[in-house]
């Protein structure tokens, strides 16, 4: 078990020793007083922007200006393929084949058009199983998604809080859910779900199993193909560093990719070979692209790529293991500190990097404090603090300032 000390010293010289320090100085801080980097403990709301963002962007826009329309199939990168330099990345990021995933849409939108497909409500099999606290996304997407074929959510949607009572659920009334959708890091609480698990009972009864991956990309390792969940989808803005509101992505699992499954067609799903013989009859590329709808924004994709091109180059393994390092030394931290109380599960294997705190007094006038002392976090009002040290870019000294300025806050009566 690693021991951690709450001293500065300590703090610099894990930094010193972390193989992953040099991916901080690829990113943009927003600046703090006296114009210093702010610590950014805010991640799984908004990534910070990449160094390279801004030349990827420049770069298509000064395509688009050279050659106008031409820059499709000409240029450095072409526009008509340029969705593809992010699939190795993405299916290195989810551990998934690549013909099974796909960067496209935002993630509500991806989990209507998914749930076209594997929400099939049948006579005495109509329900839908999400998490207690789900997302409210989720919620209202899950809810119409039942409206839309005559149930009523009231009894359509059931709840489970937890992982172990979402696996009672589906043992006990597996034979009536048609669909289990997770998120599989809770986005308040920060429990992660044990993907495999839920899959294995779903799937035992007979039900589809797909995940809102919104906080498990880019936070946890997945291995998406082997555990074998029906489908997937996430965004991109929060661990992945896209942007604000930029593309999500969509994971459909190998066995679905020829299935005959009813979706919502467009044109950028269409057979690549005869895309532009304009037919009338729609062919699905073989995968996930053929869920596609539309051509791509390629600015939006231009700024993920920059981010996507960090993700590869650090690996979600190392990421990961110093993930757990830092969250356990911020753990230990606020552990010293009174009026925090830690709600997210303790057991590293049960969360990310996200920590989620009630705080006993004005939590709004703390993160003010916060905030003026140069540290980014993130309120849920009334009482509640979420804390991310991402790995691309925190350091173990953030983590240690942080602590310092939250004690000091609390101590200052906020």
């Amino acid at each position: 078990m690693t021991e951690h000390r709450d001293d500065e010293e300590w703090a610099k010289a894990e930094d010193a020793k972390d193989p992953l320090a040099r991916f901080r100085g690829e990113f943009l801080f927003p600046q703090g007083p006296g114009r210093r980097p702010s610590l950014y403990f805010a991640g799984h709301s908004l990534g910070l922007q990449p160094r390279r963002a801004r030349e990827l962007v420049l770069q298509e826009l000064d395509e688009w200006a050279r050659l106008g329309v031409e820059a499709h199939f000409a240029g450095r990168s072409p526009w008509m393929s340029y969705h593809e330099l992010l699939t190795g990345p993405t299916a290195r990021l989810v551990g998934a084949l690549p013909h099974e995933v796909v960067v496209m849409n935002t993630l509500s939108v991806n989990l209507h058009l998914l749930m076209v497909s594997f929400y099939r409500p049948k006579p005495g099999r109509t329900r839908i199983l999400i998490e207690a606290g789900a997302f409210p996304s989720d919620r209202y997407a899950v809810e119409s998604q039942a409206r839309f074929h005559g149930h009523d959510p009231c009894e359509a949607v059931i709840e489970a809080r937890g992982c172990d009572e979402v696996l009672r659920v589906i043992r006990e009334q597996g034979d009536s859910i048609a669909l289990v959708l997770i998120g599989n890091v809770n986005y308040l609480t920060g429990e992660a779900f044990d993907i495999p698990a839920i899959v294995r009972a779903g799937h035992a009864q007979g039900c589809m199993v797909g995940f809102d991956l919104a906080h498990g990309a880019g936070n946890l390792e997945l291995q998406l193909h082997d555990w074998g969940p029906d489908f997937a989808a996430w965004c991109s803005y929060k661990y992945l560093n896209g942007g604000p509101g930029t593309l999500g992505g969509v994971f459909i699992h190998d066995r679905h990719a020829q299935a005959e499954l009813p979706r919502f067609a467009g044109w950028w799903g269409h057979d690549k070979s005869t895309r532009f013989k304009m037919g009338p009859d729609f062919h699905p590329i073989y995968g996930a692209e053929g869920w596609q709808l539309s051509n791509p924004p390629i600015l939006q994709l231009a700024v993920l790529r920059a981010s996507m091109e960090l993700f590869d180059a650090a690996g979600m393994s190392a990421l990961r293991a110093k993930s757990v390092r830092l969250t356990g030394y911020l753990e230990s931290i606020l552990d010293s500190i009174d009026r925090v109380q830690l709600l997210t599960p303790r057991e590293p294997g049960r969360r990310g990097t996200m920590l989620t705190l009630r705080i006993k007094g004005d939590a709004k006038a703390l993160v003010g404090k916060l905030q003026d002392a140069g540290a980014i976090c993130d309120l849920r009002a009334p009482d509640i603090l979420r804390l991310a040290p991402a790995p691309l870019y925190t350091r173990f000294a953030d983590v240690h300032r942080l602590g310092r300025l939250l004690r000091e806050a609390l101590n200052a009566g906020a």
